[in-house]
C-alpha cells in the first residue's frame, strides 16, 4: 500500500485533507472509547460467566446424583412411566437486548409448580431429581444467555480494535503523509514563484538602467 493518497497537490486538496484528518481523528477517539468500554464489559461478563459455569457444573452433579438414586430405587421402566405425560415445568421468554450497540438475546425463565405424578410407587428421590433438573434448566438458560452475550461482545470488541488500529497505523498516517507532501510541493512552488519574480524584477531594473544610460 502506498504511503500517500493519489490526489492533486493543490491548496483546495490540502484544505480538504486537513478537514478529513480532523474527522478521522475524532472517529478514532470515539472508537477507542467504545473499545475500552467493550473491553471492560467483556471482562465483567467473563467473570460472571465463569462463576455461572462452576455453579452449573455443581448443580449438574447434584441433579444426576439424585437421578441415579431414583433410577436405582425405581428402575428404568417405572422411571420412564413416571416421566410420561409430565407437563413442562418452565416457561421461557426470549427478548432482544443491546449493550453499547451490541444486540443479544436475554432469556427469562419462570418455573411452574411441579405436577404431581400420582403414582404410589414413585420414590422421594424422583421428586428431588425433578426439582433439581428444573433448576438445571433455569441455570442452563442463564448460561446460554451469558455465553451468547459474551461471544457477541467479544466479537464486536475485536472488530472495534481492528478499526482503531487501522485508523491509527494506516489511514491517518497516510493522510498526514499526504498533507506533508502537498505542503512541501506548495512551498517549493511558492519559492520558485518568488525566485522568478525576483529574476523578472532584476531584469526590469537592469533594462531601466540601460534605457537611462542610452538616453544620456
Amino acid at each position: 500500500m502506498e504511503n500517500r493518497l493519489r490526489v492533486r497537490p493543490t491548496k483546495s486538496t490540502l484544505l480538504s485533507l486537513r478537514r478529513q484528518v480532523v474527522a478521522l481523528q475524532r472517529g478514532h477517539d470515539l472508537l477507542e472509547r467504545k473499545r475500552e468500554l467493550l473491553t471492560r464489559l467483556v471482562h465483567q461478563r467473563l467473570k460472571s460467566y465463569r462463576e455461572l459455569r462452576v455453579t452449573v457444573r455443581e448443580a449438574l452433579q447434584g441433579a444426576y446424583h439424585w437421578l441415579s438414586i431414583a433410577h436405582m430405587r425405581m428402575g428404568s421402566t417405572q422411571l420412564r412411566q413416571a416421566v410420561l405425560g409430565l407437563k413442562p415445568a418452565l416457561s421461557v421468554y426470549i427478548l432482544p437486548r443491546s449493550s453499547i450497540g451490541v444486540e443479544y438475546p436475554t432469556v427469562t425463565v419462570e418455573s411452574t409448580p411441579l405436577q404431581p405424578v400420582g403414582l404410589m410407587w414413585t420414590d422421594a428421590s424422583f421428586d428431588e431429581a425433578r426439582r433439581r433438573m428444573t433448576e438445571i434448566a433455569m441455570l442452563l438458560a442463564q448460561l446460554g444467555e451469558a455465553e451468547t452475550a459474551l461471544w457477541r461482545l467479544l466479537t464486536e470488541q475485536r472488530k472495534t480494535r481492528k478499526r482503531v488500529n487501522a485508523l491509527k497505523y494506516n489511514v491517518i498516517p497516510r493522510y498526514q503523509t499526504t498533507i506533508r507532501h502537498i505542503e512541501s510541493v506548495l512551498s517549493e512552488e511558492e519559492r520558485n514563484t518568488l525566485f522568478q519574480l525576483k529574476v523578472m524584477r532584476s531584469q526590469l531594473e537592469t533594462a531601466g538602467e540601460y534605457r537611462d544610460v542610452a538616453s544620456c
